[in-house]
């Protein structure tokens, strides 16, 4: 019965969409072609798809989305009172319905299943978010500059620069995952096992995965979850000053989360707390190394560091796009929208409307308005670890090019195969000359 509800939940949830995106590419929909293009985890095999998106101010009418990379109304979406994260399911009556019901009965806990903050919206991703945000401050993550700073010096130390090294296996991953288990008192025997589990849960957030890589995900969530468990109970025996006993203990009017909320929320920051910062760090060491002019700004300039990690962000983000639907009729960007439209916002698409960055392929650190990229979201879903994710990509990056001015990445790197997910998953770097 277990395997037959798996195989429901992905006949609907991954076969079934892969196979009308597909036709519907066929058809030449752009929507099913910006589909079949993210296949492949290189930028240039969807740049044709989206410089004819941007033909289509500011939506593309497709065949079972409405789609922007309009940098207006890709805010619109994202900030619209009417949109939820949340898909609206078929009629609580109708056979579908039942069907998903019953698929659902066993499914992991994961990014996009209820209570996780993705996809629950007020009055409880209100209460959710305040919780989180208070344990979760600015000011929290500022102090943790001057460990991060040790943290990816201590990594550094241990990298041979004498011949190429895979910085994504030896800094980009471990330097975030370092930082966010100290932030939730992950012990460091556990750590390695956090990492590994999070890596193979990222394309749990992907349509159309293949029944392989969808049961390897469910087992993967399944682990983390029955982990994540075991710490939670133990930080309520012996709370600790990180911020997950905090949040174990936290209240709001008297009300705190409950188990299932507190598993979910605690799962999603601490897996989203290094999975896309390793897609930054990645992303920006890339970028610095093909252009050396601006590696040589950054050594005449430090204080460009912060605009040099928006510009990163904007030119390569981390996260591809993301969706809503409208729970009620509306406007979107003075687009009349009906209930039940799925909207996609593409990100990437967005940081590289010319109306709003002009020269937008161009790489450029002091660009004045990097910082209005939307690569962290908008609205009441914003990325609660944005402060988090500049602070580490700052530091990580500046870190790495102070000491080794002139990395040349060698071939052999290779993109994420994760559709939402965009980052390298090996990159072999020469350091020093």
């Amino acid at each position: 019965m277990p395997l037959a509800r798996a195989a429901l939940r992905w006949s609907l949830g991954h076969a079934l969409p892969r196979a009308a995106l597909r036709r519907s590419a066929k058809q030449g929909d752009l929507h099913g072609r910006m589909f079949v293009a993210t296949q492949s985890g290189d930028q240039a095999a969807l740049e044709p798809v989206l410089d004819e998106l941007r033909a289509h101010v500011p939506f593309y009418r497709g065949t079972y989305a409405s789609l922007t990379v309009d940098h207006a109304a890709a805010r619109a979406v994202l900030s619209n009172p009417d949109a939820g994260a949340r898909f609206l399911r078929a009629d609580r009556e109708s056979a579908l319905a039942r069907l998903q019901a019953w698929a659902m009965e066993d499914a992991p806990l994961g990014p996009l299943t209820p209570p996780s903050l993705l996809v629950t919206e007020p009055p409880d991703h209100t209460r959710y978010r305040k919780l989180v945000s208070r344990v979760f401050s600015a000011r929290a993550v500022e102090n943790l500059r001057g460990r991060t700073q040790q943290i990816a010096t201590d990594l550094l130390d241990q990298i041979d620069p004498r011949s190429p090294v895979d910085l994504v296996a030896t800094y980009c991953s471990l330097l975030p995952v370092t930082v966010i288990a100290e932030i939730l008192g992950v012990p460091e025997r556990d750590r390695e096992k956090v990492l590994r589990l999070g890596a193979a849960a990222a394309p749990s957030l992907d349509l159309g995965l293949s029944w392989t890589t969808f049961r390897q995900v469910e087992s993967a969530l399944r682990e983390f979850d029955r982990w994540l468990g075991q710490h939670l109970d133990g930080l309520r025996r012996q709370p600790g000053d990180d911020l997950l006993s905090q949040l174990v203990a936290a209240q709001e009017d008297g009300v705190g989360l409950t188990d299932l909320e507190l598993r979910s929320t605690a799962g999603l920051v601490l897996a989203a707390g290094f999975e896309t910062t390793v897609n930054l760090l990645g992303n920006g060491i890339a970028l610095l190394a093909s252009n050396p002019e601006q590696r040589r700004l950054l050594a005449e300039r430090e204080d460009l560091w912060p605009n040099a990690v928006e510009e990163v962000l904007r030119v390569d983000p981390p996260v591809l796009l993301t969706g809503r639907m409208t729970m009620a009729d509306t406007e979107v960007a003075g687009v009349p929208m009906r209930r039940g439209t799925v909207m996609v916002a593409l990100l990437a698409g967005a940081n590289r409307d010319p109306r709003v960055f002009p020269e937008p392929d161009t790489f450029d650190i002091t660009r004045q308005n990097a910082r209005d990229h939307l690569s962290f979201s908008a609205g009441r879903h914003f990325c609660l670890g944005a402060a988090l994710a500049r602070m580490e990509g700052q530091v990580g990056l500046r870190t790495l090019f102070e000491r080794y001015p002139e990395p040349r990445v060698q071939s052999g790197a290779v993109r994420r195969s994760t559709r939402i997910l965009r980052g390298y998953e090996r990159l072999p770097v020469t350091l020093r000359p």
